[in-house]
């Protein structure tokens, strides 16, 4: 039992690359069958967390593991998206997202070293809210688009408006802006470390 929250973030980290692999082979079917894979392990974040919770089993490996499957499914997720449509999803704002949570990883490791939990804001937590209805809006969008049916009609209607890129462009000044934002909450992380 209380390896299980460990073992649910272990999953996550595993079912990425079958995500990547999916979705990339294009096809409705594929499509949809990347879809699930990403939903079911974007669902073992909630149990991993209730478990560890529940039976106060929680770890410094679980609270490593926890973040890194959350960072690596998402990863996963917006490295897709150019390939849907590179004007629409630009490379340079993938990489940007990437890059700011590699470095907020890189400061929840810093902080624990120093022993120093960091201060969550609440926009953080916004900030995962809208990735993931953006991510599944966009995923679906590519799924479905050149399939030829009604939906596909309806996807490449949304794809064409361009609209998809003012999203886009959203998500990645809201998370670009909550890593500001860790950075002046947390500003006695680094004082601490200057004076030390």
């Amino acid at each position: 039992m209380k390896n299980i929250p460990n073992i649910l973030s272990a999953f996550r980290i595993l079912s990425a690359p079958v995500f990547l692999f999916l979705y990339l082979e294009g096809g409705l079917i594929w499509g949809l069958l990347s879809i699930v894979v990403f939903t079911i392990a974007a669902i073992t974040d909630f149990f991993d967390g209730y478990y560890a919770r529940k039976y106060e089993i929680e770890s410094s490996l679980g609270a490593f593991l926890d973040p890194l499957a959350d960072k690596v499914l998402t990863f996963s997720a917006f490295i897709v998206l150019p390939f849907i449509d590179p004007e629409q999803f630009p490379w340079w704002a993938v990489i940007l997202i990437i890059i700011r949570d590699v470095f907020m990883t890189g400061l929840r490791v810093f902080a624990n070293t120093r022993k120093i939990t960091l201060k969550t804001r609440s926009l953080a937590k916004t900030k995962t809210t809208i990735q993931l209805v953006f991510l599944y809006l966009a995923l679906l969008l590519g799924v479905f688009a050149g399939t030829g049916n009604i939906i596909a009609t309806l996807s490449e209607i949304i794809l064409g408006t361009g609209i998809m890129f003012w999203l886009m462009m959203l998500v990645t000044f809201i998370t670009v802006y909550s890593a500001i934002e860790y950075i002046f909450t947390n500003k006695d992380l680094f004082i601490t470390s200057v004076s030390k």
